[in-house]
């Protein structure tokens, strides 16, 4: 039986690691593809079509919105973001768990969707340890800092809603554990529905013969 890959969204306040994690996530484990958002932004030197963001025209986002497309979708700076459904789609019929990493009012937005979708909220192990590396980062003002730790109060209110928290604590031991839990999550009876009723049905068969 061919397995349906998950569809994972990641989330956590600013700081926490989300991206590292991601990205190491893919490299240790070739089963996990990142989710490409498209945008009607312009491309930057180096970024490609495809790989970065699928890059689109305003007339053809909006299209996408009207023709119910997206997963999820969002403007910033003038410019529309979104997770093209057919992308994802594809991705999860070829076997493949999509990880999609966005804020909270979008995760619930995708669950409401794709019900079988697993929330994961990524944590720093204390506060202490987030401002740090907010901090050590060296490209944010402390203005930038004070707002990104005012908005993780509010993110921290949502919390609840989530599947699993990661600690982020040591990147190896973490990737592995959202691998254990991703992996964990394809064996759950909510997720084998079509299974379940084949056992049953056949079950059904050899009573009859009997």
């Amino acid at each position: 039986m061919k397995r349906k890959g998950i569809l994972v969204v990641v989330s956590g306040f600013s700081g926490a690691g989300k991206g590292t994690l991601m990205k190491q996530l893919v490299r240790t484990y070739d089963q996990y593809a990142l989710s490409v958002s498209m945008t009607t932004r312009a491309p930057r030197p180096g970024e490609t079509d495809g790989r970065e963001y699928f890059f689109v025209s305003r007339d053809d986002f909006e299209e996408k919105i009207r023709e119910h497309g997206l997963i999820e979708y969002a403007q910033y700076c003038g410019n529309y973001y979104g997770t093209p459904k057919a992308y994802v789609e594809k991705q999860l019929l070829d076997g493949r768990d999509v990880i999609l990493e966005i804020e909270i009012q979008g995760a619930l937005k995708v669950k409401n969707q794709f019900p079988s979708a697993l929330l994961l909220f990524v944590m720093p192990p204390s506060i202490k340890e987030l401002q740090r590396r907010l901090c050590g980062r060296g490209t944010e003002t402390e203005e930038v800092i004070r707002a990104r730790l005012s908005r993780a109060q509010t993110e921290a209110e949502g919390i609840e809603a989530y599947d699993y928290l990661v600690i982020n604590d040591h990147l190896d031991t973490c990737v592995a554990q959202m691998h254990t839990l991703i992996q964990g999550a394809h064996c759950t009876p909510g997720r084998n529905g079509v299974f379940i009723e084949q056992i049953r049905n056949q079950l059904k068969e050899l009573a009859k013969g009997e």
